[in-house]
């Protein structure tokens, strides 16, 4: 759960953070600016199956969403899904310390490219600590009734760090 004011987040997490708590205002509270690769924003917009977060994202206009595809490191492209090297790239181009990744692989190459790591839960908990949200346990049952899937581990973790004084 790196401070900062500025973040560059991937679909997951935005997901994630919707299904936690009905939108992504937790966002706008704890950060001065939220940066969207259009990458992500494509991949939200298409909207899988259900649709599901696609009113929720478009009706945070307070998102920066990148105007231009970015052109990602080769590196990056031949390693991680588009959204994950897009996030990964735009932190690094604009010097932004923290990139928002919930999946394994994209969290090992954000650190191999020097840059600090939150996901989801990292946020929910953020929000926990500034009294935004009163409670972590019921934000990530509400993910997982919403079909985002969250290892027993990371729960466990959560929830200690969240009895953290």
């Amino acid at each position: 759960m790196p401070e900062t004011s500025r973040l560059v987040t991937n679909t997951g997490p935005l997901l994630a953070l919707i299904a936690a708590t009905g939108d992504l205002s937790l966002l706008k509270s704890l950060y001065e600016q939220v940066l969207v690769p259009r990458e992500v924003a494509d991949e939200i917009r298409a909207g899988g199956q259900s649709g599901f977060g696609v009113q929720r994202f478009d009706e945070a206009h307070w998102l920066t969403v990148h105007p231009e595809h970015l052109s990602v490191s080769p590196y990056l492209a031949n390693t991680l899904d588009r959204g994950e090297a897009a996030v990964i790239q735009l932190a690094l181009d604009e010097s932004i310390g923290v990139a928002c990744i919930d999946e394994t692989v994209g969290r090992r190459v954000a650190k191999l490219n020097n840059l600090k790591v939150t996901g989801s839960i990292g946020v929910l908990l953020r929000a926990r600590r500034q009294g935004l949200i009163p409670d972590i346990g019921a934000a990530i049952e509400n993910m997982r009734r919403a079909g985002i899937w969250v290892s027993q581990k990371v729960i466990n973790a959560a929830q200690e760090l969240d009895k953290r004084p």
